[in-house]
């Protein structure tokens, strides 16, 4: 393969608070906070123990997350945590995740997921929103977090390709600056409009995966 398309897996072809929207109602009115606080902490626990030199999965730590929100949330029933963690194992992909793929493959392009989640969720994952995939790399392998380098390296190590050969496609602005820093040709998916920060700019700015394929020309 000349080049590959890269993609996190969560917020950018899985939608993370699909777990929560299942289950709104039961959740009740604090529901989207709710989920929001699970998302940051999850986030927040990689950073953390990358820049203490520890390592957890990434289950766990969206379990501990988990666990956090419902301490904050005491409006939110904790019976509901087993349901909510069988969800996030199937989380449902954006629509427009199964048509970008299939188009980037399409082309002759390679697409991978490099993702900070463990095996088991992104095999769960991959298999419950039915995607076809060159390569599934986790940080696990390296037991360093996203943006490491090291974690990016993942991909140039699998495909043996320079980094100027890889697309990185995120959600996630401190991903992409992580990508872009690595060397790789970067895709943000910006689907809130959400402001910029961080260097380096990213080389494109999309609001959902359709326009990929004007970077696969």
């Amino acid at each position: 393969m000349s080049r590959a398309f890269v993609f996190d897996a969560y917020g950018t072809l899985f939608a993370v608070h699909a777990s929560i929207g299942r289950h709104r109602a039961a959740a009740g009115p604090d529901a989207d906070r709710f989920s929001d606080m699970w998302r940051s902490k999850q986030l927040e626990y990689t950073w953390t123990l990358t820049l203490a030199g520890r390592y957890d999965d990434f289950w766990t730590l969206t379990e501990r997350a988990l666990d956090f929100a419902f301490a904050r949330f005491s409006s939110v029933d904790k019976a509901l945590k087993p349901k909510l963690l069988e969800a996030y194992l199937a989380l449902d992909a954006f629509p427009d995740a199964r048509t970008a793929l299939h188009d980037l493959k399409a082309r002759g392009d390679a697409t991978a997921i490099l993702s900070n989640g463990s095996p088991k969720m992104l095999a769960a994952a991959v298999a419950a929103a039915k995607i076809d995939l060159d390569a599934v790399l986790s940080v696990d392998r390296v037991r360093i977090y996203k943006p490491r380098p090291e974690a990016y390296a993942l991909v140039t190590d699998h495909f043996r390709l320079a980094p100027a050969q890889v697309v990185f496609v995120s959600s996630n602005r401190w991903d992409v600056m992580g990508a872009a820093t690595f060397g790789f040709r970067t895709a943000w998916i910006n689907r809130a409009s959400m402001p910029e920060e961080y260097g380096p700019a990213p080389h494109a700015v999309l609001t959902d995966l359709r326009g990929l394929m004007a970077l696969a020309g």
